[in-house]
């Protein structure tokens, strides 16, 4: 903070000078810069008359009050220098200036607002019924009008006649139990499931299928809704319609055209051959199939990242504009743009055959075991220390981890010899595949088959689960050869085919060709 005094380095130029308004004679000081200001600023004649020797000190107590200022100011960081003099001095007149802040402080005077009107009766029960208190006038939820000559309270809110909705199948579930919890009665959801078991088989209708449902209006609020009608896609080609006509339900299979073209994918097998045809565009489905077929006639560590794979699958078409990829028609290995193992499906069991065997040569698979389920090995075959049981003990078989509801394939053609619960093994599938061998698959979460089933390679037998001594989701998959257990990664098995007539040989050449001659990427 600073105090200015009008100095001679700002003196106005052509003022007049106060000493020689008085004598005649100009001082040679600073005497016209004051002489000039004062008379700009204070021209009243009181002033004027003031004695000489005050305005010829005038200047240097200017000078004096200015140097006093700069040395004390009076703005203090209070942030700095605690304690010190200055530090004090700006204390004091924090709490000085703050005491005259408060003292002339501006007083305030409530303000009357306007006098209240009271309201009728009818206008205080409507204000209640809409206030955040409706329970006061009655009132189960939301805003309701207070009950006068044009209103009338309702015990119950009618009821929608009919409700639609969608529903959807999940893993591990029942069609009755998931009817039953979309609101239809334990009568019709029963006779339902009934009625769609009779044309397609309720295991295999596929998880997230969704059911289009109607529901009529009830007879009593503690009835359940009846069911008036229901649709349901649960294959690719077939479409199921359900409607209520009076009393009764009546059903109608309403079968989809389909249109089945061949559709070629080929590419680099690189460092995985399951996500290298997966980008190709092939759908998981295909792929494993694809896998299992290969896996057959040539192991998967002949097959190197520089091969191609090369598939064709059956695409169906439906008129509404859906597709899907069908059955593998076709898996081939190519190195070197030159074929090493060509797979043909052909004859009523839809088998897979290479040009070999159908002349009659014998062909060596790579092993019983191929690929029951889509996974890594997480234990093998010999002793170790039970995860449940706590002690060394053997184990009988090969652990895939796999996630729950995953589907299990049968290694090869047999016969389900047994599908029940088997002790520790829990919900557990053996087939019989002849000669005095069979495998064996623990664990399960349900079953998709029943003993005296014949089953073909690469067959969902069931799904992975947890059941038995299980510390979680996983395939316990076993091996025997004469009521033995063996290791299932040790034994190969020979596929020997018979040489078939010229005519069948010819057909099968054929139909091989135009297999080839399908383009890649294409749909024909």
């Amino acid at each position: 903070m600073g105090v200015f005094c009008p100095r001679e380095d700002m003196a106005i130029a052509g003022g007049t000078a106060f000493g020689r308004a008085r004598s005649g004679t100009a001082s040679p000081h600073r005497l016209p810069l004051f002489a000039n200001t004062v008379q700009l600023a204070a021209p009243h004649r009181a002033f004027r008359d003031l004695p000489h020797p005050v305005a010829r000190n005038w200047d240097a107590w200017c000078l004096r009050i200015e140097t006093w200022a700069r040395n004390r100011p009076l703005a203090i960081n209070l942030a700095e220098d605690i304690g010190s003099a200055n530090w004090v001095r700006g204390a004091i007149t924090l709490i000085v200036l703050s005491m005259l802040a408060v003292a002339f402080r501006p007083s305030f005077s409530s303000v009357e607002a306007a006098s209240l009107t009271p309201l009728e009766e009818t206008s205080q029960v409507e204000f209640r019924s809409q206030s955040m208190k409706p329970f006061t006038a009655g009132a189960t939820q939301g805003r309701h009008f207070a009950v006068s000559e044009r209103v009338t309270r309702l015990a119950a809110a009618p009821e929608r006649a009919t409700i639609q909705l969608t529903a959807t199948i999940g893993e591990s579930d029942s069609l009755p139990q998931m009817l039953q919890r979309a609101g239809l009665g334990v009568g019709d959801a029963g006779q339902v499931s009934a009625m769609i078991a009779s044309a397609v088989p309720l295991a295999e209708i596929p998880v997230g299928t969704r059911f289009d449902i109607t529901l009529g209006q009830r007879t009593a609020i503690t009835d359940p809704r009846p069911l008036a009608a229901l649709r349901v896609r649960p294959r690719f080609d077939l479409a199921i319609a359900i409607e209520r006509r009076g009393l009764a339900l009546f059903f109608q299979n309403l079968p989809i055209a389909v249109d089945t073209s061949p559709l070629r994918i080929r590419g680099p097998v690189g460092a995985s051959l399951y996500r290298s045809a997966r980008a190709a565009g092939a759908s998981a489905g295909v792929v494993q199939d694809y896998l299992r077929t290969v896996d057959a006639y040539l192991p998967f560590e002949d097959i190197s990242s520089t091969d191609e794979f090369d598939l064709v699958v059956a695409y169906k078409r439906t008129p509404d504009g859906q597709g899907e990829a069908g059955n593998l028609l076709y898996a081939g290995v190519l190195r070197d743009g030159k074929s090493r193992l060509q797979l043909l499906r052909w004859g009523e069991d839809g088998g897979f055959y290479t040009p070999d065997a159908m002349n009659g040569s014998s062909q060596q698979s790579s092993s019983m075991f191929g690929a029951p389920v889509a996974g890594h090995i997480t234990s093998g075959y010999g002793l170790r220390r039970h995860p449940i049981l706590g002690y060394v003990r053997m184990h009988a078989g090969i652990d895939f981890a796999a996630s729950s509801g995953s589907p299990i394939f049968a290694t090869n053609d047999g016969i389900v010899s047994y599908a029940g619960w088997h002790g520790g093994h829990g919900k557990y599938v053996r087939l019989d595949h002849g000669e005095g061998i069979s495998t064996g698959y623990g664990h399960m979460s349900r079953f998709a088959v029943s003993p005296g089933m014949s089953v073909r390679r690469g067959q969902v037998i069931g799904y992975v689960g947890s059941t038995g001594l299980s510390t979680g989701p996983h395939l316990h998959y076993e091996l025997y050869r004469g009521g033995q257990n063996l290791d299932p990664m040790s034994v190969r098995m020979p596929v020997r085919r018979t040489a078939v007539d010229a005519g069948q040989l010819a057909a099968f050449k054929a139909q091989l060709q135009k297999m080839l001659r399908v383009k890649v990427g294409l749909v024909h």
